[in-house]
């Protein structure tokens, strides 16, 4: 029991302090919850947060109407499309952005970028430099300060601007200690953690995720997978990964490794992969790999940038994929691609997959390829569930998921789990 000071002496059971403090605890949970569906989703009716929170419609009632109280949301009827629309249109819950801009870094394999972008995803400067980044871990950091410092010059900002940090690195961490962990992978970062590394650098806290399932979260955000609760990202490029979204949220398996795809062992492929194993996925299907077979097939002007295209340039991917020849190499890593998708799509029956990495930009000839081996080796209801489909995001999915993440960390005040 506890009694107040005062003349009355009023008698406040302990039962009902609890109580107090336990509804608190819970409005709390369930405006973070709205915040945090706000900033990965973007704007929404009441009936999708309901849906992806998986809260009440009064719970979703009450928090939107706090937290507008409060500044930190608005709602307003969006405009009509057209004049033929009927009925009550439902209104659109929105964060209130936050004045300043946001950091969001891409490591790949062999390079680095950096993006600053404004609090509603729109990319203000980028900078990106070529490296192995695999090999050279505290090089990669350090470049990636570089990078963000020259592209946040350009913006006119200062670093007191930024509110957000998110960065995506090529290989899988663990949950519990955000330290690079398989052996195989990345393995001169074994035991470093990129997210106190570059939050010493930036003196800020940042937050960090595979790159895949920075694609994903890209993807989910901005590009091809919005309005997709289920789907399957692949990023193909030098290596092959697996971003999976199961009801709207990022899977990343017990420890962080889900989506390591790229080395799923193929039958009858004996090229040594980097992970010390033969046969992998990854060695079979990566730009590297496709280049490479791509040499064997078209005369050297075609490689070179002398037949058109911009002289000492080599033609793009998609330049490439519009020939014949370069189609069947395409469409072929496609199927193989497609062998390993369709166990996944057997398994985890997602909506969507999309193709993204550098791979992507060969476009129709690829989703062929993976389109027919699903369609081969799926299970018919699940093949059929299933739209396969390339980026719309020209290969920024990784970034834009880093952007989308570090909106985020804006919008919510504290480090989001991607």
């Amino acid at each position: 029991m506890l009694r107040s000071h005062g003349g009355g002496g009023r008698t406040l059971p302990s039962a009902s302090l609890t109580r107090t403090s336990m509804t608190s605890s819970r409005r709390q949970r369930t405006h973070e919850q709205v915040l945090q569906v706000l900033a990965q989703h973007g704007d929404l009716t009441r009936a999708e947060l309901g849906r992806l929170t998986g809260l009440s419609r009064s719970a979703i009632a009450s928090a939107v109407t706090l937290l507008s109280d409060e500044g930190l949301l608005t709602e307003q009827t969006p405009v009509p499309a057209g004049t033929g629309a009927r009925g009550r249109r439902p209104t659109v819950v929105a964060l209130r952005r936050r004045p300043g801009v946001v950091l969001a870094i891409d490591f790949g394999h062999s390079h680095i970028t950096a993006a600053i972008a404004d609090t509603s995803g729109r990319l203000l400067a980028e900078s990106s430099a070529a490296l192995d980044v695999d090999s050279q871990p505290q090089q990669a950091l350090d470049t990636a300060t570089e990078l963000a410092a020259q592209a946040l010059a350009r913006t006119g900002h200062t670093s007191g601007a930024i509110t957000g940090i998110a960065a995506g690195i090529p290989g899988p961490l663990d949950i519990r200690t955000q330290a690079v962990r398989a052996p195989t992978i990345l393995r001169e970062w074994i035991g470093l953690n990129p997210a106190e590394e570059l939050t010493r650098r930036f003196g800020q806290p940042v937050a960090i995720a595979n790159d895949a399932d920075m694609g994903a979260r890209g993807e989910h955000t901005f590009g091809a997978a919005r309005r997709i609760d289920d789907f399957l990202y692949i990023k193909a490029s030098h290596g092959i990964g697996a971003g999976l979204v199961l009801a709207g949220r990022t899977y990343r398996g017990s420890s962080g490794i889900a989506g390591e795809i790229g080395h799923t062992h193929l039958e009858g492929a004996t090229n040594l992969c980097r992970c010390g194993n033969r046969g992998c996925l990854e060695t079979v299907v990566s730009i590297t790999e496709v280049r490479r077979q791509l040499a064997h097939v078209l005369p050297t002007e075609h490689l070179s940038g002398q037949s058109g295209e911009a002289r000492g340039e080599p033609p793009s991917l998609t330049e490439l994929a519009s020939r014949p020849a370069a189609a069947r190499v395409i469409t072929d890593a496609g199927r193989t691609l497609g062998l390993v998708l369709a166990d996944l799509v057997n398994c985890l029956n997602p909506a969507a997959v999309i193709l993204g990495g550098e791979l992507s930009a060969a476009g129709e000839p690829l989703a062929e390829g993976v389109r027919e081996s699903i369609n081969r080796y799926a299970q018919p209801a699940s093949a059929n569930a299933v739209t396969i489909t390339t980026s719309t995001l020209q290969q920024r999915s990784e970034l834009l998921g880093a952007v989308a993440t570090a909106i985020q960390q804006s919008a919510v005040g504290q480090v989001p789990s991607v």
